[in-house]
């Protein structure tokens, strides 16, 4: 079987990764960090040529979707008690097949590299938005699994986020590759009033609705919500998820694996599996 064979939602703050934590932190995210270690599990289990990391960070491109294509991916972790450091191949083929797939899709896509213009030669710099993920999921495999980073664009209609997922999967066909794909993504980012974007209900209440919705195994739920409510709430998620439904179209399986705000943001992790 080629295609995807695999997906996740994963979160990307750093109190997932207990060697970033400060020792009094490595308590507050257990069901966090214990569902990140079973989807590592599962996505060894499905055996992926490559990865796509679908997150809100990384490059910014104005108005377009971003597609590292550096053969290199390679970053680590500020602020560690001991150092947090990545890095594991890019898959070039498949970012250049990615890239395509959107483009005939009538998408805005760029690609991009770091340092220099050969893809081969250049090591994209990995932010926390790919780099934890891509901790529990096959960037410390021997070897690692090659990976391609994608950024959303928030710029751009949800509408052309689902067309970009199924334009990932096309690739991901095409290329006659096993790929995972992971929605890189935290939630809402006003649940403390001592966090950076202050406190709204609306965080709480994204938060459910984005907890019921991947329980339920339908995203497309997502479509039906308010911009000005997604903004209120400070969400950092809506995006990568539409990505996710779009490519997934029908025959997964999904199993909410934990939810829980342990500071400021809400954290999420989710399997899906192909049917039978």
């Amino acid at each position: 079987m080629s295609g995807l064979v695999f997906a996740a939602i994963a979160p990307h703050g750093g109190l997932a990764v207990a060697e970033w934590c400060a020792p009094g932190e490595r308590e507050l995210a257990v069901a966090t960090r214990s569902a990140l270690e079973e989807l590592g599990r599962r996505f060894d289990q499905a055996r992926p040529d490559a990865t796509i990391v679908v997150t809100p960070h990384g490059v910014h491109v104005d108005d377009a979707f971003a597609v590292v294509r550096s053969g290199e991916l390679a970053g680590s972790l500020d602020e560690s008690e001991q150092p947090v450091e990545l890095a594991c191949p890019g898959h070039t083929e498949l970012a250049a097949g990615a890239l395509s797939a959107l483009r005939s899709a009538g998408l805005p896509a760029v690609g991009v590299t770091f340092g220099v213009n050969d893809p081969a030669s250049s090591t994209m710099p990995l932010d926390w938005g790919a780099l934890i993920p891509l901790w529990f999921m096959g960037g410390r495999a021997a070897p690692p699994v090659p990976a391609v980073v994608v950024s959303s664009s928030r710029s751009r209609p949800w509408g052309e986020h689902v067309a970009a997922g199924r334009a990932l999967a096309d690739a991901a066909a095409t290329a006659a590759l096993r790929v995972a794909l992971i929605a890189s993504a935290d939630h809402g980012h006003a649940h403390e009033t001592s966090g950076p974007y202050d406190f709204d209900p609306a965080s709480a209440e994204y938060d459910r609705f984005v907890v019921e919705a991947v329980g339920e195994g339908r995203l497309e739920r997502l479509l039906d919500l308010e911009p000005a409510f997604v903004e209120a709430a400070k969400a950092d998620s809506l995006w990568q998820l539409l990505v996710l439904h779009g490519a997934l179209g029908e025959g997964w399986r999904s199993e909410l694996l934990s939810y829980e705000a342990p500071t400021y943001f809400g954290m999420l992790c989710a399997a899906y599996e192909p049917l039978p």
